[in-house]
């Protein structure tokens, strides 16, 4: 299983698959093969079903403006390659038309990408790839889950999720501070900054929810807008983990060190899910992103209150667990509707499974495990309309209403 620096990526948003992946195998086709008269860039599936929403258009113009070449973009959404649904490929054409290289690669969920050669290759950090595994584990040595992250990660890791805490805290602080309508033409306004002002107007459960519903808000309404951000574990759901953290951060009074290690075990759930099932919303659905997001910011929550491993695990399977055949049809191939909202009901329901899991003493019949392959079984059963093709559901009801 692969470094949490390949889970926790920062980036600019709204989408990790359909912005963040492409624009980084721009790059690398442009690397290893320059100098061409003409570049075509051929996106199939998802990629092509919603990648103007998501900017995937711009993210490769960007890239290809640039290195001053020229760009012929193709957009093919009936067609799927056969690895992933985010398909795309690359051709290096000469002025005659002769095609030169070719390569065919995917987005396959939180930013990262694969091909069919394994021409780029994850380093392998934990030996370990079960919960089960890490757990049994952990029983002989006595250690938390966040020390087998830092037993496994390199010396520079702390530095490594320092940073990654100072860009989500950043999210947080400019979302909470910006006011008007999100780009993209739904005319969504943004609501961080009004939730935030609320927060105090409130009785105490009102006012706790109101301030981590505000922090989720403005993390995923920076995204929306292109901000910059940390894939937690995808652009699409990176407002429920700061969201959780900052909240807790103020009303446990966590110390730095804490935030950190909350921030590795959090990473952990991720790594887990995104080997063993999917974190990509057109392979398994939103529950891979938003659920996923859920189940990180819930082990997280469950360690800051002083859980124990089998706790943690408890309440990440109930994060998971509770967003099963969760859809991703964004409006308008959007990371708006219905993303930004579905991350401030997911912070909230994460503290929802810390406390559960707090007032048990963490056995449960269902492990986190079974519940991650069960996750990817329901995704793989949703219809592509439902995995991010905005062919359907909440995307369908709002194109026939216009």
């Amino acid at each position: 299983m692969e470094s949490l620096r390949q889970l926790y990526r920062i980036g600019t948003g709204p989408s990790s698959s359909h912005t963040m992946a492409p624009r980084q195998a721009a790059l690398t086709f442009l690397g290893k093969h320059p100098g061409a008269a003409l570049y075509r860039v051929t996106l199939f599936g998802s990629l092509a079903a919603t990648g103007r929403g998501h900017l995937t258009d711009k993210a490769l113009a960007d890239v290809f403006q640039f290195h001053d070449t020229e760009l012929e973009l193709l957009w093919v959404p009936e067609k799927q390659l056969p690895l992933h649904p985010n398909g795309m490929r690359f051709e290096a054409i000469t002025d005659t038309g002769t095609i030169l290289q070719s390569w065919e690669v995917y987005s396959v969920g939180g930013g990262a990408l694969r091909d069919s050669e394994a021409s780029i290759p994850p380093a392998s950090v934990y030996a370990l790839t079960k919960m089960s595994d890490i757990l049994e584990c952990l029983d002989q040595s006595g250690e938390s889950l966040w020390e087998y992250v830092f037993n496994c990660e390199d010396l520079q890791f702390l530095d490594f999720l320092d940073n990654v805490w100072d860009v989500m805290s950043s999210a947080i602080s400019r979302g909470l501070e910006q006011v008007g309508v999100l780009p993209g033409g739904l005319g969504l306004g943004r609501k961080s900054h009004i939730f935030n002002r609320k927060a105090s107007l409130y009785g105490h459960q009102l006012k706790d929810n109101a301030r981590i519903w505000a922090y989720a808000l403005a993390v995923s309404e920076e995204n929306a807008s292109g901000g910059i951000i940390v894939t937690a574990p995808t652009c699409g759901a990176s407002g429920v983990l700061p969201a959780v953290l900052r909240y807790l951060n103020e009303t446990l009074e966590c110390s730095y060190k804490d935030i950190l290690r909350a921030l590795a075990t959090a990473g952990l759930v991720g790594n887990l899910v995104k080997k063993n099932a999917s974190i990509s919303g057109a392979e398994v659905g939103c529950q891979g992103e938003v659920g996923t997001a859920c189940a990180m910011a819930a082990a997280a929550a469950t360690q800051l209150h002083g859980g124990t491993n089998k706790q943690i695990e408890y309440a990440a399977e109930m994060g998971l667990e509770h967003h099963l055949g969760l859809t991703c049809d964004p409006v308008g191939g959007l990371v708006q509707i219905p993303c930004i909202e579905r991350n401030a009901h997911a912070a909230s329901r994460a503290l929802s499974c810390c406390h559960f899991a707090l007032l048990s003493g963490g056995e449960h019949k269902i492990s986190f495990d079974e519940i991650t392959l069960v996750m990817n079984e329901t995704g793989q059963a949703l219809p592509s309309i439902y995995r991010e093709t905005s062919a359907g559901g909440i995307a369908e009801v709002y194109r026939q209403r216009k």
